[in-house]
């Protein structure tokens, strides 16, 4: 066979051997190539940026990290001073006591009795801030700490707490940020002996304890309603007694015996008939007053009836 025969075949064999050799080398440097193709797309400008899976979008370096941290310093006059700062720092420190305690102190609701002491540290520290005295040096740091910015944080942070404790109405029952109330104290004496007297009977017969806890609980209930109309309770008094009726009428099924409601059905019938009452002696009097008209009509015609006989006689 002749060289000129057998060409087009040592080309295609040339060309399988290229191929092979070409996919082989392409498995073993295949990273190297990433390299480059990486290298070429950094350096052409108008190559389209290809963002992979390991890639990183952004990785500042230690020149733009310096020029980060220097946003946070400002000229001297435009820094609050270290008054201000040690006062931020307190009321920060109470402010999270506050919170904490509200949380431990939110079921079952004992805000006013538990939470009066932190509420008034806070309060206490916000005076200092608000307060237009001055402090060391002749500073004042109502303007830079309540009013330098828009949002006005710690003005935003102590109205919050503020509208807890109003809404609470914990000033009915907490004297001074000092103690407790001394009605505030009798109704939790009261109370204490209703729920004793409850525990005492919950594990056997709910009869027994709707009898012999009756005297307690209705103590607890007038007690209650006298508070109520002189304003004089908070809203751990106001959770309680709605916990203590739930326990009364729905777990142990209680209520009060048919004698002490005899009143109330008396006086809510009197109130139902008082209407007909009404309107029937509305009708028999202008019923008599008829015939008070009448009779002397009848009298007048008679006589004239009289008169006109005679005449005729």
């Amino acid at each position: 066979m002749s060289l000129h025969k057998n060409s087009p075949f040592l080309v295609l064999l040339v060309l399988s051997t290229y191929a092979l050799a070409s996919s082989v080398g392409g498995n073993l440097t295949a990273s190297d190539s990433a390299d480059k193709l990486k290298q070429s797309l950094s350096l052409s400008p108008a190559a389209p940026v290809v963002v992979g899976v390991d890639s990183t979008v952004f990785k500042p370096g230690v020149d733009s990290l310096f020029s980060l941290n220097l946003l946070s310093s400002f000229p001297e006059d435009l820094e609050i001073s270290d008054y201000c700062s040690d006062l931020l720092h307190i009321f920060g420190q109470r402010y999270v006591a506050y919170v904490n305690c509200l949380v431990t102190a939110a079921r079952p609701v004992k805000v006013c009795q538990n939470c009066f002491s932190s509420y008034g540290s806070l309060m206490n520290i916000y005076t200092n801030i608000s307060s237009d005295q001055m402090g060391p040096g002749n500073v004042s740091c109502r303007d830079s700490l309540l009013r330098s910015d828009h949002l006005m944080l710690v003005y935003l942070l102590y109205s919050n707490m503020e509208d807890i404790w109003t809404k609470s109405a914990c000033d009915n029952c907490i004297k001074g940020f000092q103690s407790l109330t001394n009605d505030t104290l009798y109704f939790i004496s009261t109370l204490n002996q209703t729920l004793t007297c409850f525990e005492k009977y919950q594990q056997g017969n709910h009869t027994e304890l709707c009898k012999d806890c009756k005297n307690a609980y209705r103590d607890l209930n007038e007690l209650y309603s006298r508070m109520e109309t002189n304003l004089t309770m908070c809203i751990d008094i106001e959770d309680s007694m709605n916990m203590t009726r739930r326990l009364w009428s729905k777990n142990f099924n209680c209520s009060f015996p048919r004698e002490e409601t005899v009143p109330v059905i008396a006086v809510s019938s009197f109130m139902l008939f008082l209407p007909i009452i009404f309107y029937l002696s509305s009708f028999l009097h202008s019923e008599q007053k008829k015939r008070k008209l009448i009779h002397p009509k009848r009298a007048k015609s008679y006589t004239t009836l009289m008169n006109i006989q005679d005449k005729l006689s």
